[in-house]
């Protein structure tokens, strides 16, 4: 069996595919690799994310059912920084409340989370020099 170490792609459920779309062109200076009536897939790094339209979603994962973007977050997804406290004042600058930080933690990174239109949760993380 083949290694399973090789992410290629998320695919979040969006609530609304075009306020998704232009939060992540706007925060993330993202542009779609592919889009169409259901989905915009960007690049971040070396990862493609699919934002998908939660009523797309039930073919992707049946029989389970997607939770409703209401119901908390489910997950959180990094992003590596140089400077942590640079990042959230463009957040700011683009309209991003933080949820949490810039917060120092024990395991030597600092930082800071935000959640897309639809309840996604994104962090920030520097390493904190020793």
């Amino acid at each position: 069996m083949k290694s399973l170490n090789n992410l290629e792609c998320v695919t979040l459920f969006v609530d609304d595919l075009a306020r998704a779309r232009a939060f992540y062109e706007s925060v993330f200076d993202a542009r779609p690799i592919y889009s169409d009536a259901v989905c915009s897939v960007i690049g971040l790094g070396g990862v493609m994310v699919n934002l998908l339209q939660e009523t797309e979603a039930l073919q992707l994962v049946q029989p389970v059912v997607p939770a409703a973007s209401s119901a908390g977050p489910r997950m959180l997804m990094t992003i590596r920084v140089g400077d942590v406290d640079d990042a959230c004042e463009r957040l700011r600058q683009n309209g991003v409340d933080l949820v949490n930080g810039p917060i120092d933690r024990p395991w030597g990174r600092r930082t800071a989370a935000f959640s897309d239109p639809s309840g996604h949760m994104w962090e920030i993380a520097q390493e904190i020099p020793s």
